[in-house]
C-alpha cells in the first residue's frame, strides 16, 4: 500500500475523533503527493494539492525539503502546475522558515535568471532563519562583486525584515474568560495525562481546561468576532508549575491568530492574564509566541486604619476587588499609553506597562521572541561583512549599573557570560542581556516539541558554544505503552543526531537510562559560574543558576547557545540556630517557605532568585533545596556553597559523568570527556586561590532577607493542598505548610510515593533504615497503604545494591521492576506493599501512573495541583501532601500520618542531615545521604 493510501487510513481515523489530517513531515509522502499533483488525471490531485499547500510542515523536515524542491522546479519552469503560479511559489517559500526553502531560495538569488533572482531576494529579505552555511554564501557571492548578495545584505543590515512589519495595534479589544478562581497550574491547559499528545497540536488542544470551557470560549467569539479572547486567573496567578509550551500552544489554538494560512494548528499571540500577573517561566513562553501576559491587580488587600493588612481567621489577607474581570466582560488593552480600560476607553483600570516593554513589544510585532533572537544576529552579521554600523532598530538592551554597588551571585554569572556588552560594563538586576548557556536539558514530554521547534528554525546541529546538553527519558519511564514506543525512540534519535547526550541510545549500544533529568543536569554542570536552560521548571541547579524554560526556550538554546532575558533581583536566604537530630533537610525547605510567608506576609521570592547560603551541604542534598525553588515561585536559585563543599561535590560529579562514558554514553563530540575537563579546571581554580567558589559582593543588594531559624523547627514539615479551603484561590497552592501535629496522628493516607527530583541516594537509604529499625521493633513491617518506591538513577541502584540497602528493599517488595519487561500498562489500583518501580518521574508527573482516584497521598515530591497525582472521584477530591522521605514512608506502613513520638521511634539512629550554617559547620557532613 502506498504511503498516501496510508495517509487517507489516518486521516479517516482522525475523522472519528472529530480531527483534522494531520500534517505532513514526511518527505517520502510529499513526494507521492506531487507525482499526484502533476498527474491531471490523478482521482486525488485536488486533495494533494490542498494537503501540498496547506498541509505540509515548514523549517527542516523532509517534508519541507521535498516542497521546496518542487517549488523551485515551478519557479524554474521545470514544471507547471496551473494552481501554483512561481508567484505563489515564491510566496509559499517565504512561510516555510529557513532550511530548504532558505537554501532554494538562495540558489535562485544567486542564479543567472535576473528576473528570478530578484524576486528570490525579495523574498529573502523577509526571511531571518539563516544558518552559518546560508550567511557563508550570502558571504562568499557579495566578496565575487554579486549585486543581489549586496542588495540582500544592505537590507538585513538595516533590519528591513523587522521594521516592515506592520507595528502593533493601538488599541486591543478584549473579553475574558475566567478560566479558574486562584492559582491556575499549567496543568489546567496542557494536562500532563496527555503529554503523549503534544507534538499532535490540534488533538492536544482537545484537552484545554475541559470540553464545557471550549464551547463557552467558542460562544465568546461567535458574540465578539472582532475582539480577543483574554484567560484568566481570578484571584490567582497564570501559569503556575511548568513552563508548559504545550499550554500557550492552546490557549494559542483556541484564542490566538493563525501564525501561516500554509501550516496548519499553528497559533500565536494569545492573551493571558491573572489577579496576581503570570508565573515568570510561563511569561517566558508567552513570549515565545508574541502574546501578551497581564497583571491584573483587581484584587487588593484590604487595609486598616493603619495600613495594614486585616486578616481573616486563617491569618490570610482579606480582599476586595477594585474591577471585575468575569466572563464576559469586555475591557481595552491601549498598547501605546500601556493602560488597561474599560470597554469605552474611558476608565483607567490599571497599568500595564510591564507587558509591554520595549523588549515584548518586539515580540509582539514579529510574531514571537524567535524571529528578534534570529534578527538581531542576522543583522549583526549583515552590517560585519558590509564594514557599516548597524542600523538602531531594535530596543536597546537595558544596561543598569549602580556605581559602588556590589553584585549579587546571580549579577555576577550573568556579567561573566553575558553577550553584545561593552567590555568593563557591570550591570545590575533589571539589565536585559543576552548571555552565553552552558548546559541544556530537554525532557521526554516536551523533547518532542522541542525537535519540532528545532526543525521550525532550521537547526540541523547544536551550537558549539553549549558544553553539554541532555535528553532525558524519565518522564515515560513508568510505562513501556504503544505511545512511549511510538514517540521516544523517534526522539532520541532526532536529538543523538543533533549532538545531545540521549538517555536510550538509538542505535541499542547501551542500556537506556530512565535517570531523572534534573540529577542528570545537577551532574553535568560542572562551573557554579554556568547558565543552565532546562524543559522543565524544577530545572534549578545547586550549581550556577538554572532556568526553567519552555521547549521552544531550551530549542532557541541548543540552536544559538544563548538565551536572552532580564537580570532578576535576588532574595537572600540564610541560616541561624541548629537543626535537631531528628528533622530531615525537606524541613528545612517547608520551614522556609512558612518563614518567609510569616516575616513578609507576601511571597516575596516570586519571580526573583533566591540566593540561599547553604555553603556546608554537598550538591545532592542541596538540590532538594534548590529544586524545591520552583514551587516557591521564584524565578530561579543559586547555592552559595564553601570551597571545600563545591570541589567535594565536583569529584562527585566527575565520578557520576565517568559512570556516564563507561556505560557508552559518549557521543562524537567527547561531550562528557570535556566536561570533566572542565570540572578539574574549575577545581583547580578553587584549590589555587584564584576563582574561589561563587559569592556575592558584601556590599551587593538584595530585594530582601530572609533568615531561617532552625531553632524554630521542632517537628516534621508538611505541604498541603488544602483542599476544602472556603477560599477556593486558597487551594492547591504551596503556601499552606503545617506541623505534622497539626493532623493529631489520625489523617488517613491511602497511599505514599518516594519519588521525583526531590530525592537521592540517601531516601532510598532512610527507607531500608527505617525498615530495618520498625522490623527490630515489631519483628515484622506491614504496610497498611501502598508504598511506591521511585529511585532517581541507576547509578543510585547500582551503589544501594553494592551497599546492602537494595536487597533489604526487596526483601519488602511486592513489585520491582524489570527493564527486560518493562510494564506496558498504568497501574490503576495499588495492594498495601512496597512498589519498587523503575528510576524515572513515576507518580510525580501524573502523564503515566496515577494513584486510585480520590486517594490521599503523601509524597516526597514537588507537585500538589489539582488532579497531577490524584484526581477527584465523585465521592472525595483527591490529595497530594508533600513530605519529608521519613514521614512518608511512616505514614504507608501506619496508614495514616503520625504523631510526633512514633516519628522519633522510627528515625532514631538515623543520621538524617548533618547541616549547620556556614559559620557552624559540623563536621563530617556527608550524613546518611551520602
Amino acid at each position: 500500500m502506498s504511503l498516501y493510501a496510508d495517509y487517507l487510513k489516518e486521516i479517516d481515523t482522525r475523522k472519528d475523533q472529530g480531527l483534522h489530517p494531520k500534517p505532513i513531515e514526511d518527505g517520502a509522502l510529499v513526494n507521492e503527493i506531487v507525482e499526484q499533483i502533476k498527474d491531471l488525471t490523478n482521482e486525488h490531485r485536488e486533495d494533494s494539492l490542498k494537503f501540498f499547500i496547506y498541509n505540509t510542515l515548514p523549517g527542516t523536515t523532509s517534508a519541507a525539503g521535498e516542497k521546496a524542491k518542487f517549488l523551485k522546479d515551478i519557479i524554474l519552469g521545470n514544471s507547471v502546475v496551473e494552481e501554483i503560479s512561481p508567484s505563489f511559489a515564491f510566496e509559499l517559500l517565504s512561510h516555510m522558515k529557513g532550511g530548504p526553502s532558505v537554501e532554494v531560495l538562495l540558489d535562485l538569488a544567486l542564479g543567472d535568471d535576473a528576473s528570478i533572482a530578484q524576486s528570490a531576494a525579495d523574498v529573502l529579505k523577509t526571511q531571518v532563519f539563516l544558518y552559518e552555511a546560508d550567511t557563508d554564501r550570502l558571504k562568499e557571492a557579495y566578496a565575487a562583486g554579486n549585486e543581489v548578495a549586496k542588495e540582500i545584505l544592505e537590507s538585513y543590515a538595516k533590519a528591513e525584515f523587522f521594521t516592515k512589519l506592520p507595528d502593533v495595534e493601538e488599541e486591543i479589544k478584549v473579553v475574558s474568560y475566567v478560566a479558574a478562581e486562584g492559582d491556575i497550574s499549567t496543568d489546567l491547559l496542557s494536562p500532563g495525562n496527555q503529554a503523549h499528545s503534544r507534538s499532535d497540536r490540534e488533538l492536544h488542544g482537545k484537552c484545554l481546561i475541559s470540553e464545557a470551557a471550549q464551547a463557552e470560549i467558542r460562544d465568546l467569539q461567535k458574540q465578539h468576532p472582532d475582539k480577543r479572547v483574554m484567560l484568566v486567573a481570578e484571584k490567582g496567578t497564570m501559569g503556575v508549575g511548568s513552563s508548559r509550551m504545550s499550554g500557550v500552544n492552546n490557549v494559542a489554538l483556541w484564542t490566538g491568530k493563525q501564525a501561516s494560512p500554509y501550516v496548519p494548528f499553528v497559533n500565536i499571540a494569545p492573551v493571558v492574564a491573572g489577579t496576581n500577573g503570570i508565573s515568570p517561566i510561563f511569561l517566558t513562553t508567552v513570549g515565545v509566541t508574541g502574546g501578551i501576559g497581564i497583571d491584573l491587580k483587581n484584587w487588593v488587600k484590604k487595609l486598616d486604619s493603619d495600613g495594614n493588612p486585616i486578616l481573616n481567621n486563617d491569618d490570610n489577607p482579606i480582599l476586595e476587588q477594585t474591577y471585575s474581570v468575569e466572563t464576559g466582560t469586555v475591557l481595552t488593552i491601549n498598547t501605546k499609553k500601556k493602560k488597561l480600560y474599560s470597554e469605552d476607553g474611558k476608565e483607567e483600570l490599571v497599568d500595564v506597562s510591564s507587558a509591554f516593554t520595549p523588549q515584548k513589544v518586539e515580540f509582539m510585532k514579529a510574531g514571537g521572541s524567535y524571529a528578534v533572537v534570529f534578527g538581531k544576529k542576522l543583522q549583526n552579521f549583515a552590517a560585519e561583512t558590509l564594514g557599516v554600523e548597524r542600523t538602531p532598530v531594535f530596543a536597546p538592551s537595558r544596561e543598569i549599573s549602580h556605581e559602588g554597588q556590589g553584585l549579587t551571585a546571580v549579577e555576577k554569572i550573568f556579567n561573566k557570560n553575558a553577550v553584545g556588552v561593552a567590555e568593563g560594563a557591570v550591570l545590575h538586576a533589571g539589565s536585559d542581556v543576552r548571555v552565553k548557556v552552558n548546559i541544556v536539558g530537554s525532557q521526554d514530554t516536551t523533547g518532542l516539541m522541542t525537535s519540532q521547534e528545532l526543525e521550525a528554525m532550521a537547526a540541523t546541529v547544536i551550537s558549539p558554544t553549549v558544553d553539554g546538553a541532555y535528553q532525558s527519558g524519565c518522564h515515560t519511564a513508568s510505562v513501556w505503552d504503544l505511545k512511549a514506543q511510538a514517540n521516544i525512540p523517534k526522539l532520541m534519535n532526532f536529538m543523538n543526531r543533533f549532538g545531545l547526550i540521549t538517555a536510550r541510545d538509538p542505535k541499542g549500544v547501551y542500556h537506556s537510562m530512565t535517570d531523572v533529568i534534573h540529577k542528570v543536569l545537577n551532574d553535568i554542570t560542572v562551573d557554579d559560574w554556568a547558565i543552565i536552560i532546562g524543559g522543565d521548571s524544577h530545572t534549578r541547579m545547586s550549581k550556577g543558576v538554572a532556568f526553567g524554560a519552555d521547549s521552544g526556550t531550551v530549542a532557541l538554546a541548543l540552536a544559538t547557545g544563548e538565551a536572552t532575558m532580564p537580570i532578576p533581583e535576588s532574595v537572600k536566604v540564610t541560616f541561624k540556630g541548629s537543626m535537631k537530630d531528628h528533622m530531615d533537610f525537606r524541613d528545612v525547605v517547608h520551614a522556609t517557605q512558612a518563614q518567609m510567608l510569616k516575616q513578609f506576609g507576601d511571597n516575596v521570592f516570586q519571580g526573583r532568585i533566591i540566593e540561599v547560603h547553604i555553603g556546608t551541604l554537598l550538591a545532592d542534598q542541596a538540590f532538594t533545596f534548590t529544586d524545591w525553588t520552583a514551587e516557591m515561585k521564584a524565578k530561579a536559585s543559586i547555592c552559595i556553597s564553601e570551597d571545600d563543599t563545591l570541589i567535594e561535590s565536583l569529584e562527585i560529579a566527575k565520578s557520576r559523568i565517568q559512570i556516564m562514558i563507561d556505560k557508552g554514553m559518549e557521543n562524537e563530540a567527547r561531550t562528557l570527556h570535556g566536561l570533566i575537563e572542565k570540572a578539574d579546571t574549575r577545581i583547580a581554580e578553587i584549590r589555587s586561590g584564584e576563582k574561589p567558589a561563587l559569592a556575592p559582593d558584601d556590599n551587593a543588594k538584595y530585594f530582601a532577607e530572609v533568615v531561617v531559624d532552625l531553632d524554630e523547627i521542632d517537628e516534621p514539615m508538611i505541604a498541603d493542598p488544602d483542599v476544602n479551603n472556603a477560599d477556593v484561590s486558597k487551594r492547591y497552592t504551596h503556601d499552606t505548610i503545617r506541623p505534622v501535629s497539626f493532623y493529631g496522628g489520625d489523617k488517613k493516607v491511602d497511599l505514599g510515593f518516594v519519588g521525583s527530583c526531590m530525592v537521592h541516594k540517601g531516601d532510598m537509604k532512610i527507607v531500608a533504615q527505617m525498615l530495618k529499625n520498625l522490623e527490630k521493633k515489631s519483628g515484622k513491617v506491614e504496610f497498611n497503604a501502598p508504598l511506591v518506591v521511585a529511585a532517581p538513577t541507576y547509578n543510585i541502584i547500582d551503589e544501594l545494591k553494592e551497599e546492602g540497602d537494595w536487597e533489604i528493599l526487596q526483601k519488602y517488595s511486592g513489585f520491582e521492576f524489570d527493564d527486560l519487561k518493562p510494564k506496558n500498562t498504568a497501574r490503576t489500583e495499588y495492594e498495601n506493599i512496597l512498589y519498587l518501580e523503575r528510576p524515572g518521574c513515576n507518580l510525580c508527573m501524573g502523564n503515566q501512573e496515577k494513584a486510585e482516584k480520590g486517594d490521599t497521598v503523601l509524597a516526597t515530591s514537588t507537585r500538589l495541583f489539582q488532579g497531577r497525582v490524584v484526581e477527584d472521584s465523585a465521592e472525595k477530591k483527591g490529595e497530594s501532601l508533600l513530605a519529608s522521605t521519613p514521614v512518608v514512608v511512616l505514614s504507608a506502613i501506619l496508614g495514616r500520618t503520625p504523631d510526633m513520638e512514633e516519628y522519633k521511634e522510627a528515625v532514631e539512629g538515623i543520621d538524617l542531615t548533618k547541616f549547620a550554617p556556614p559559620l557552624n559547620k559540623p563536621a563530617g557532613a556527608r550524613s546518611v545521604h551520602f
